[in-house]
Parts: C-alpha cells; sequence; structure tokens
C-alpha cells in the first residue's frame, strides 16, 4: 500500500488569497477536504474563526481548535481525522510553548507523517521550520531558534510588505542564523517531504526566495487564479 506523502504549504503572510486557498485544498484527497483552522497564535480571536467559516462554507469541512481553557480530549484523532490543518497568523513564541505543553508538537508530526497537508501564513509558516525571523517578543524582529523543524533551516514570512523584514533576514544569515526560504505575502512554499516542489502566487512578481550567506535567489512561481 502507496503511502501519502507528507505536506507542507507555508504561505508568507499578508492573508492567504482564495486563488492559493483553492491550490492548497486541491492537495487534499477528497473534493471538499476536512480542514481544521488552528488561531492559537492569535490568541483564539473569535472573529479571525468566524471569518474562516464565512471563507469555507461552500468548500470544506471546516472545524477549529481551541486550547482555552483546555484543549478537547480527543486532540490527537481530530487532528489525525482532517485532510488539512491551516495555522493562522500571530505570535509564534506563545503558539510554539502552548502547543509543546498540550503535546501537540507531536500530534502535528504525526499528522503530517500520515499524509495531512499542513499549511499556515506567518507564524503558520515559521513554525514549521527549524527557525525563523519573528516579531514575537517585541516590535523588533528577532532570530528564533525554536521551530518545529518538520522542514530544515529557517523561513522569514512578510518579504516585500514588511520593509524591515528583508535586511533583518539577509543579516541574521550572514551572521551564521540558519539559510531558509523567504516568502512574499500572498505567497505559497509548497514542500513535498522536506523537498520545495513549487511556489505559487495570486499576483505577479510576488514570489519565494532561497536565502543563504550573500545570496538571494528569487524562485520561479506559478500565478494561480
Amino acid at each position: 500500500m502507496r503511502m501519502p506523502e507528507s505536506q507542507i504549504v507555508a504561505c508568507g503572510g499578508g492573508g492567504v488569497p482564495d486563488p492559493v486557498l483553492n491550490a492548497i485544498l486541491a492537495l487534499a484527497s477528497r473534493p471538499q477536504p476536512r480542514l481544521l483552522y488552528v488561531g492559537t497564535a492569535n490568541a483564539e480571536n473569535a472573529e479571525t474563526a468566524l471569518h474562516m467559516y464565512d471563507r469555507l462554507r461552500d468548500r470544506a469541512e471546516l472545524s477549529h481548535l481551541k486550547f482555552s481553557p483546555w484543549p478537547p480530549a480527543d486532540l490527537r484523532d481530530l487532528a489525525l481525522g482532517q485532510d488539512v490543518i491551516f495555522v493562522g497568523g500571530g505570535n509564534t513564541a506563545n503558539m510554539l510553548a502552548i502547543w509543546r505543553v498540550h503535546g501537540f508538537d507531536e500530534v502535528l508530526r504525526e499528522a503530517w507523517e500520515q499524509g495531512v497537508v499542513l499549511c499556515g501564513s506567518s507564524a503558520g509558516m515559521i513554525c514549521w521550520f527549524e527557525a525563523g525571523v519573528t516579531d514575537s517578543f517585541g516590535p523588533q524582529l528577532e532570530g528564533m531558534r525554536d521551530g518545529l523543524g518538520f522542514l530544515r533551516g529557517s523561513a522569514c514570512p512578510h518579504y516585500d510588505d514588511e520593509e524591515n523584514r528583508r535586511p533583518v533576514y539577509t543579516s541574521l544569515v550572514a551572521d551564521g542564523f540558519p539559510s531558509g526560504y523567504a516568502a512574499d505575502s500572498r505567497v505559497g512554499l509548497h514542500f513535498v517531504g522536506t523537498e520545495l516542489v513549487e511556489v505559487i502566487s495570486d499576483r505577479e512578481g510576488a514570489t519565494g526566495y532561497r536565502v543563504e550567506p550573500g545570496s538571494e535567489m528569487p524562485l520561479p512561481a506559478r500565478i494561480v487564479s
């Protein structure tokens, strides 16, 4: 029996536009996939969760995960029963701390290995990597080496919509921070296993980048509509 592929779509922030979201949903094994929205990074903002329900009403069977006041008793079964898990943006460090306290980091790895498509934007991009550029600790940007490590290296979202992201990330990498990937807003980086297979975007000129010491290489993007 062929094992399902492990897939992650890491998006660069600025929201995930419908064409990119549709491309993510198309990776699932059923026409109307089961999708779990995880809003831990934005303190489980109810308005954002409702917005997700509105967006996906006719495209996915949506549920959302809350850790407050406590996680559901069937946390593992809930996650493994999904086709897609979508992680929203916000405070990456706080999110990871909550996940680890409740063992959700291990649940996510199991889901990924079993073929559940993992995706997300901003904090939902950074979390899958070993390291990332974040404003989790204040308005200043810092390098954080505390990601889940499903994907090697580092990540930087908001590459074209926050003016300090690019210079901070390239400087960090030049000084020994792990090399990795950056993504403009509204751009998704699609990984199969741990290998990047495609960059998708809904706008011309927006793309992803491979960033190494002294080098920033734009990657070709497929425009989706």
